[in-house]
């Protein structure tokens, strides 16, 4: 059970026995995404207690399951499929395709993030799932969208960072342009797409009308982009330039004790009131009386001597201490967190934010908790599921079919079956 003390993925309505149901318990969802952008969408809406169901190729699954060549789930693949269930099924059989059809109308949602044309050539595009099921919901995810001159392009999340903007404004000054490390584009494409499914459920409640939802990876970034595109004024050719970690002074990373690669802090003081705190803090009273330091535009300007001066006092401390002590005094700061200080951090901890759970095949797993947090209903984190382990169970619920007569498609190669039972996650 989790043993936060707060809960996510709520509604107010409560069950029959006085429990909270989930915020969408009754939407039920095919879940036909691979890798990252489709699964972040489908995750996010599991999160939330809808039933998500995978629908997996049976012997392969989603290819992010392979990530790691060990013959296991990789962590990739257990990081974005958290709640769901696995059904495996050869869509590219037609057994295959008329088991899919028929679970359609069973459902609201379908979401898948194939490359363009992939469902209309398996006989599944919108117009097909729409005539099983008028309300049906069907969510699209492209790296450039349906229509215009790269439709067709293939994508991934760093190519959509680079067609989005990001890379152009990512790096040294006097550098090339570089790539963010964040998947955001994957995600927040995720993300986007979940919302417009909530958009488009709303609207199928009101109506019973189902209705396309198109989300392309390049318009996420640009999106994502806004902050920077709207200082573009600011430049005389209205292109926003590269600035490294600088924009006002003293905005950087400076280094911490003990030296290591990732032994370093940032802050950004924006404010005349935040580089007063900073200069108390660090007490070094002097510095709001040097000359060089005295406006923002003089301490932009000697940007590289006020580093300077700020770097000796970091030094001298790890970048947690600094953290812990500017944040306090009122520094927008942050230490420079690697993977090991994610899972370690007091405050995650205390916040319920890092879960732990045993995989069948992995043993104890570690991954972060779901990010939004809601009141009044809550979701347990189970486990991704492993390769068609819930094709029985759904099957027999949804279309009556018997073990026997799942047996013999099995044979047929039309689905693929594997025993397994859920795990609950518990938040640590």
């Amino acid at each position: 059970m989790l043993n936060s003390g707060r809960w996510w993925a709520y509604s107010a309505v409560s069950t029959p026995e006085g429990n909270p149901m989930a915020a969408l318990d009754g939407m039920k969802v095919l879940d036909l995404t691979q890798y990252e952008a489709g699964t972040t969408c489908s995750q996010y809406l599991a999160w939330f207690g809808a039933e998500v169901v995978k629908v997996e190729l049976p012997g392969a699954g989603d290819p992010g399951r392979a990530t790691e060549g060990t013959g296991k789930d990789s962590l990739y693949f257990l990081s974005f499929n958290h709640n769901k269930k696995s059904v495996a099924i050869n869509l590219g059989s037609a057994e295959g395709r008329e088991l899919f059809l028929q679970l359609v109308p069973k459902f609201d949602v379908v979401v898948e993030n194939f490359s363009l044309g992939t469902m209309e050539k398996l006989g599944l595009g919108y117009d097909v799932l729409n005539q099983h099921n008028p309300g049906i919901i069907y969510a699209t995810i492209k790296g450039f969208g349906t229509t215009g001159p790269y439709k067709e392009f293939k994508c991934f999340d760093w190519v959509a960072q680079a067609a989005g903007g990001a890379f152009s404004v990512t790096g040294e000054q006097d550098g090339p342009p570089m790539r963010p490390a964040a998947t955001v584009a994957d995600t927040g494409t995720g993300n986007h797409a979940a919302l417009g499914i909530l958009a488009a459920y709303i609207q199928k409640l009101r109506t019973g009308e189902g209705q396309v939802v198109e989300i392309s990876m390049q318009e996420t970034m640009v999106n994502f982009m806004k902050t920077q595109i709207a200082s573009r004024e600011r430049f005389a050719d209205g292109v926003v330039p590269r600035r490294g970690n600088r924009t006002v002074s003293p905005t950087n990373l400076y280094p911490c004790a003990p030296g290591g690669p990732n032994d370093y802090v940032f802050f950004m003081v924006v404010t005349q009131r935040m580089w007063d705190a900073l200069a108390v803090a660090m007490d070094r009273h002097d510095l709001c009386i040097d000359e060089r330091f005295l406006t923002v535009q003089d301490r932009l300007r000697h940007g590289d001597e006020l580093d300077a001066e700020i770097a000796k006092w970091t030094r001298e401390r790890t970048k947690f201490e600094v953290m812990e002590y500017l944040g306090a005094a009122g520094v927008p700061v942050g230490a420079v967190y690697d993977s090991h200080d994610v899972f370690n951090d007091r405050h995650l901890a205390a916040r319920g934010q890092i879960i732990t759970y045993e995989h069948p095949t992995r043993g104890e797993v570690k991954m972060p908790a779901p990010p939004i947090h809601l009141s009044k209903s809550e979701v347990e984190v189970r486990r991704a599921p492993l390769l068609g382990e819930h094709t029985g169970e759904v099957l027999a619920a949804e279309l009556g079919l018997s073990e026997a007569e799942m047996g013999e498609l099995a044979e047929r190669r039309v689905l693929g079956t594997r025993d397994g039972a859920g795990t609950v996650a518990a938040r640590v």
